[in-house]
């Protein structure tokens, strides 16, 4: 964060500046942007579009993400990115002194696909509405994120296992209300 605040002096930095910057760590960098919000309640839905159309671009192959006008023109305040980095707290910097390049099986073309379409999952997962559903897979591709931004393969590996994890407690969660939807409209009717 305090690089991307660094590289933009200006007050406000667009997602659109941050993917032609960052070339083929922007996928990583601006999925773990959109996904930070995604952990605040009725937040998610609003950043799940975005997050689709980077996991499907990722998940294709593409290597440096085309961003639609729409989404290329939102921005960010750079205060608010320096909060981000700069809150002090402990657990930020524990991440950042284990979060390293460590090249390996969850690294390169193939396991970048794979991450997309995972990313997709979970997009799909934080657009559609459900108790309790947008955290554990939110959380589960902030870690992959981080580990793809780094070019970690263990942090990768991590948020990949913790990414599917948290995509199908919301998936068992949601078909749970949907059979429960269905049965109530069958005594209803």
């Amino acid at each position: 964060m305090r690089e991307v605040a660094a590289r933009f002096p200006a007050d406000r930095i667009t997602l659109g500046d941050m993917a032609e910057a960052f070339g083929d760590r922007a996928f990583g960098l601006l999925i773990l942007l959109l996904c930070l919000p995604s952990l605040l309640p009725g937040m998610a839905s609003v950043f799940g579009l975005p997050m689709l159309i980077l996991g499907l671009q990722m998940g294709l192959g593409r290597r440096v993400p085309k961003l639609p006008r729409f989404i290329a023109r939102q921005s960010i305040k750079r205060t608010d990115l320096l909060r981000l980095s700069d809150g002090g707290s402990k657990w930020i910097k524990r991440i950042e002194n284990y979060v390293k390049p460590r090249p390996g099986p969850f690294t390169g073309n193939t396991a970048d696909k794979f991450v997309g379409w995972l990313t997709v999952y979970t997009a799909i997962m934080l657009i559609l509405p459900g108790p309790g559903t947008n955290g554990p897979p939110a959380f589960g591709n902030i870690v992959m994120a981080l580990g793809v931004v780094e070019n970690d393969s263990r942090v990768t590996g991590w948020g990949i296992l913790l990414c599917l994890l948290g995509n199908l407690f919301a998936t068992a969660v949601l078909g749970t209300l949907a059979v429960v939807a269905i049965k109530a409209l069958g005594w209803v009717v």
